[in-house]
């Protein structure tokens, strides 16, 4: 990796046993989100940091995606600077559900990204 280049992975190439952490908005998460995702919206994210280091193991990798890739990208490069190891989904939530990764919704409906 080159310096100030901010690592990425696939959609695909997440482990099923990752941690992923979505910071979409609300509505978003809603519509359609990996099942075992933690979230915490991007606007949040300072304010609930802490509840990222209570799930995160020692050294554990943390995936971080967003609807295309941007926001996610910016909190990767944000935990790389606390000295987490994170990574960019690529292509984000529309990328996962293009893989066929599995999506669910909250409330009527069937899980899709927004």
């Amino acid at each position: 990796m080159q310096l100030g280049q901010l690592p990425e992975v696939g959609a695909a190439e997440v482990p099923a046993d990752a941690l992923l952490l979505d910071v979409r908005e609300q509505d978003e998460w809603a519509a359609g989100h990996a099942e075992s995702a933690l979230h915490i919206p991007m606007s949040d994210f300072v304010g609930r940091f802490g509840e990222l280091t209570e799930r995160a193991g020692e050294g554990e990798r943390i995936y971080v995606v967003c609807r295309v890739g941007g926001r996610s990208a910016q909190v990767a490069q944000y935990l790389l600077r606390q000295g987490l190891d994170a990574v960019n989904v690529d292509g984000g939530m529309l990328a996962w559900e293009s893989a066929g990764r599995p999506l669910v919704a909250e409330g009527e409906g069937p899980a899709q990204v927004i």
